[in-house]
């Protein structure tokens, strides 16, 4: 069975500060002294419960850095918790930060295969699905020739198309991308919709209400890193629109 449970969870991770030369010279003649090293700490997550089990289609609102994207990299695995308790069971998709994995000097045929590995497929299931992948992507010879020379969209609908051919249990998922012309985009939204309806269990973040109440039957609004409130979607979503009036 699929489920995510997270008990009385924190997320605190560190954002390092970024070092110039100027602050360096500074830092020799006395006058910033240990600025540089400091960083800035995020407190992202405080404090937080939830648990979903198979059937549970949650959507996340909330404003920017509220903590949406944190808790969803938190239940990727990308974040460990910093305190409290975590468990996730089930192969997990995440359909954000497509970049990750990708050898810019490889092939598009050779990035499918790495991602696909990367993704949770073994050496004979990615094997089986690269021709299906390439085909989706349209992207025809350009998958003989290393990604780094692909244009942003080509590197998109690579990205997508690989992406979007696994199949999990939980799906993660921010925001609906565009990926390409709009007869690719009708068709990566099609391939979308399959995929939300197949996962066991689908955690959505989304500045679209629609979406929302489209794709989810449980809503949590976050503020701060915290839980503002927690149930049915409609409920959920009047009270977070009411509270901007």
């Amino acid at each position: 069975m699929s489920s995510i449970k997270l008990s009385n969870v924190d997320l605190v991770y560190r954002i390092q500060k970024e070092v110039k030369f100027k602050d360096l010279l500074l830092n020799l003649r006395g006058s910033r002294k240990n600025e540089t090293s400091k960083g800035k700490y995020i407190h992202a997550l405080k404090d937080f419960t939830l648990s979903l089990n198979e059937g549970d289609r949650l959507g996340i609102i909330g404003h920017n850095g509220a903590g949406k994207s944190s808790l969803l990299k938190l239940i990727a695995g990308i974040y460990p918790p910093t305190k409290g308790s975590f468990k996730v069971d089930g192969h997990v998709a995440c359909l954000f930060e497509l970049a990750t994995g990708f050898e810019m000097e490889a092939t598009g045929w050779d990035n499918i295969y790495l991602r696909g590995l990367m993704l949770g497929e073994t050496p004979q299931t990615i094997r089986k699905k690269m021709d299906a992948i390439a085909e989706f992507s349209e992207l025809g010879d350009y998958l003989n020739i290393p990604v780094k020379y692909y244009s942003s969209g080509m590197f998109i609908r690579l990205a997508f198309s690989i992406s979007t051919a696994i199949e999990p249990d939980i799906l993660l998922l921010d925001e609906v991308m565009a990926a390409g012309d709009a007869g690719f985009l009708e068709k990566a939204e099609r391939r979308m919709k399959e995929l939300m309806d197949k996962v066991k269990i689908l955690v959505f973040v989304s500045h679209s209400m629609d979406s929302i109440r489209d794709f989810c039957n449980k809503c949590v609004w976050l503020e701060h890193g915290k839980i503002k409130m927690v149930g049915n979607t409609e409920e959920t979503i009047q009270a977070y629109l009411a509270s901007y009036r």
